[in-house]
């Protein structure tokens, strides 16, 4: 008898791909890897648990070989060969930061190592930094965030590994270099030095009201041309009405479809090395909206950036 595999039956893993929980043997185009870590969170706590929960939705859109079909686009979308592989999660502990941290930076790093391309689900912001190290082997990498808010805070209260921080502690690093910010809005997004030192940094910077005005197209053309891309969405670059299971939602956020095609142009620029989308906190959602709205962007974006690969070895 043939194995049907209907959703909701059977392990939960990302949109029901195979699973690789030993790195040395990954074989994939992308690798998708959990980061259930919320230490860096100062207020509300809870998207440790975001990774489990976009895992069980995720099942809902599985279509294994047979990739998706996009009507709007006229496509099909992940389909054999390209492989996709659940790698399970990053080894944290709570209460344990540089240890945790070291697990990410290894994973991200064998990940590469191996040939494919992150696709992270967190987890608190903070984790970007441990996955930024992971990069410093891909020599130059330019960062393009999606959020509400700068993350270009020091060290408040001493804490430098929050999830306020990881913009600023990417800057320090040497293969850091363009980075650019996308839908920056409302009050709490940072402070007016924070702004200043991004700006002294040379980091581009667009509020979501500049966004709406200048377009996707707009926003693309602001984006520095680079050869490799590192792009790190925080789910409350979303508005609060789509995204509300998460620790710091805020009003005037993107629209699925317009944040969707900034990802799909991203891929037109240069090379998605890798991919994280941070700050689910299910909890603070009781219709799941937020989960489904992250697990249907991680899989569009894969299924650009593999789109993209395709037509490019085609030529």
């Amino acid at each position: 008898m043939k194995k049907v595999n209907m959703p909701i039956t059977g392990i939960a893993s990302f949109a029901k791909y195979p699973i690789c929980d030993n790195l040395e043997k990954l074989n994939a185009d992308i690798a998708v890897l959990g980061v259930p870590y919320d230490t860096g969170v100062g207020f509300l706590s809870g998207c440790r648990f975001g990774p489990r929960r976009i895992r069980e939705v995720s099942t809902h859109y599985s279509r294994g070989d047979a990739g998706f079909y996009d009507p709007e686009r006229d496509e099909v979308f992940l389909a054999a060969p390209n492989k996709i592989v659940d790698c399970g999660d990053a080894d944290v502990v709570h209460g344990d930061i540089q240890g945790s941290f070291d697990a990410i930076e290894w994973a991200v790093r064998k990940i590469r190592e191996k040939g494919a391309i992150p696709a992270i689900m967190g987890g608190d912001h903070s984790i970007s930094i441990p996955i930024a190290r992971a990069l410093e082997p891909e020599g130059s990498v330019t960062v393009v965030q999606l959020d509400a808010h700068l993350d270009w805070s020091d060290a408040p209260g001493g804490q430098r590994w929050g999830n306020g921080s990881p913009m600023r502690r990417m800057s320090e690093m040497e293969h850091i270099k363009d980075m650019v910010q996308i839908g920056l809005r409302g009050l709490g997004s940072s402070r007016k030095e924070d702004f200043n030192a991004a700006k002294a940094y040379n980091s581009v910077l667009i509020s979501a009201k500049e966004s709406q005005a200048i377009g996707v197209e707009g926003i693309l053309a602001k984006i520095p041309k680079a050869d490799k891309y590192y792009v790190t969405v925080d789910i409350d670059c979303f508005d609060i009405s789509l995204a509300t299971g998460t620790g710091s939602p805020s009003p005037g956020g993107f629209s699925f479809d317009f944040l969707n095609e900034i990802l799909e142009g991203m891929t037109k620029k240069g090379e998605i090395i890798c991919f994280d989308l941070v700050e689910v906190a299910p909890q603070y959602d009781p219709t799941g909206a937020t989960t489904r709205i992250a697990a249907m962007t991680m899989l569009n974006f894969m299924g650009f950036i593999l789109k993209e690969k395709e037509k490019k070895q085609s030529k």
